[in-house]
């Protein structure tokens, strides 16, 4: 089993204990090496066990969470915010955080934060060693608003988009489908040009995911969710050149 090993950094002991509790019992592939209660003992005990994650709260007194990460120019770890409060979603994008639990925890979304930091262990283990904040850097995230607060999604989360009136639906590769309350036009002029194209008027695409793409009958693209998409006869001629020069770099 792949596994994780894990800090957590509270000053409250009863925050400490209730994640490291819920960790130890819903997610056991990661294993919890210890617990520090303010910045500077997490500052000894990160360069003691050299964690793969620091589980990382925000609001603490004298040094709070973002302090502790400015003390690092390069760093070999991930991060996970978890807090009290939701207004610290932009700060937690660029300080290079994986995701943003909410307290109290949801089992739910604990487990899928975990599973992601596993695919990010593992694709770092696949390519040259290098600081895990290069590989999960702000310009390969997306903030998405929910109702507990938000969501930070990686691109590679993504594998198409589809306006619904002034809602846009997020289908990610997991299979959960968010409903935002963004037009199509508002994620166009955030996501990347050369992986995500608008290959129809209600349609937003990760070229990634392309399976298939057909001329009869009209033109179409099959997405990895076996979604069949049609392509505007009027982009189909640049979808073409699109695609090409995206197989040589993605």
């Amino acid at each position: 089993m792949n596994e994780l090993t894990a800090i957590i950094v509270d000053d409250e002991l009863f925050g400490r204990e209730n994640l490291k509790k819920i960790i130890e019992t819903y997610c056991p592939e990661v294993i919890v090496l210890g617990c520090a209660d303010s910045v500077v003992n997490a500052l000894k005990m990160v360069t003691v066990h050299r964690p793969d994650v620091v589980f990382l709260d925000i609001t603490m007194p004298v040094l709070d969470g973002f302090d502790f990460l400015k003390e690092f120019d390069e760093r070999d770890f991930m991060v996970v915010f978890f807090s009290a409060h939701d207004e610290f979603g932009i700060n937690a994008v660029k300080a290079g955080a994986v995701d943003y639990l909410l307290k109290p925890i949801n089992i739910k979304e604990l487990k899928q934060t975990v599973k992601k930091l596993l695919s990010l262990k593992s694709k770092n283990s696949e390519t040259v060693a290098e600081p895990v904040q290069e590989t999960i850097q702000e310009t390969d995230k997306l903030v998405l608003p929910a109702t507990h607060g938000f969501d930070i999604l990686i691109f590679d989360d993504i594998i198409r988009l589809e306006a619904d009136s002034c809602y846009t639906k997020v289908i990610l590769t997991s299979g959960v489908i968010k409903l935002i309350s963004h037009t199509l036009k508002d994620f166009e002029d955030k996501l990347p040009e050369k992986q995500f194209y608008r290959i129809h008027k209600s349609h937003l695409i990760n070229l990634k995911y392309i399976k298939a793409y057909s001329n009869i009958s009209g033109y179409h693209v099959t997405m990895a969710d076996d979604s069949r998409i049609e392509i505007s006869r009027r982009k189909a001629p640049e979808f073409i050149q699109k695609i090409k020069a995206a197989l040589n770099t993605l």
